[in-house]
């Protein structure tokens, strides 16, 4: 059974800080790189940040500097740390492979976030 589970969300002001977690159990073998996404109302979901094998992160231009990815191989689990964050950020965070089509429509529940003062 396919487990991907998000953690850490919550309401958040601006400027503020919020980590996510997600427990993705062999889902994503140690090999395989693993990203954060996030789907905001009303809109496709779009990726974020993605750490490659050997801890290189690759983020979108709009979170970098604010975000930091990372992985704990010997968890199963990776972790997005969000900095000053802004209400655009708002949305509900899904790991997963990367890129997305690697998934094969395989998701998890998914974890919201929402910034506001």
């Amino acid at each position: 059974q396919v487990e991907l589970v998000e953690s850490g969300g919550g309401l958040v002001q601006p400027g503020g800080s919020l980590r996510l977690s997600c427990a993705y159990s062999d889902f994503v073998p140690s090999h395989h790189a693993v990203a954060w996404y996030r789907q905001a109302p009303g809109k496709q979901r779009e990726w974020v940040a993605v750490i490659y094998p050997g801890n290189i992160p690759k983020y979108k231009d709009t979170v970098e500097g604010r975000f930091t990815i990372s992985r704990d191989l010997a968890k199963n689990t990776t972790y997005l740390q969000i900095d000053s964050p802004k209400p655009e950020d708002t949305g509900v965070y899904y790991c997963n492979k990367w890129p997305s089509l690697a998934a094969r429509g395989i998701w998890g529940q998914g974890t919201q976030v929402t910034v506001s003062s």
